[in-house]
């Protein structure tokens, strides 16, 4: 694990804007859509994992949900195809990851944690919420005294 580049947080930022530029029309539509909310990548690291190589993963915090996140650390490296399924291993457990699209240009695997952000009251409380998730999802199960919110 280490510090992530200028470059990284750039590509963050691009997932966030793909998110709302491919999902926060039809987003608004929904019952449990909250206004209050932006999309944001937020408590993202940097990982080499042995089936994956080197990659982001961290918390997508949107209008209506909160996904953990893998994808690839590098522009260069080719993006999974929508509907591809993997496994991510993390110190908490394993985790079951789809591939989606975020437009033409970018895609990342992901896990829907919580579907219903409506009660988050501001941006600083997804944060936070998103926070104290990852420290759960990165801690081993021994850490935790429990298991993983999704991990098997």
């Amino acid at each position: 694990m280490h510090a992530l580049t200028p470059e990284q947080y750039q590509r963050l930022r691009r997932l966030a804007e793909a998110w709302t530029a491919s999902h926060l029309r039809e987003s608004k539509s929904l019952s449990h859509f909250n206004p209050r909310l932006a999309a944001d990548a937020l408590c993202f690291q940097c990982y080499r994992l042995p089936e994956h190589g080197e990659q982001l993963v961290g918390a997508l915090v949107t209008p209506v949900s909160l996904w953990l996140v893998m994808l690839p650390a590098g522009d260069t490296e080719p993006m999974p195809l929508a509907g591809e399924c993997c496994t991510l291993s993390l110190p908490s457990g394993r985790y079951p990851m789809e591939a989606v699209a975020l437009g033409e240009s970018l895609g990342c695997w992901r896990l829907v944690l919580l579907d219903d952000l409506a009660d988050v009251a501001t941006r600083q409380d997804a944060s936070r919420l998103a926070q104290r998730l990852m420290e759960r999802v990165m801690a081993s199960a021994q850490q935790s005294g429990e298991t993983s919110p999704r991990g098997e």
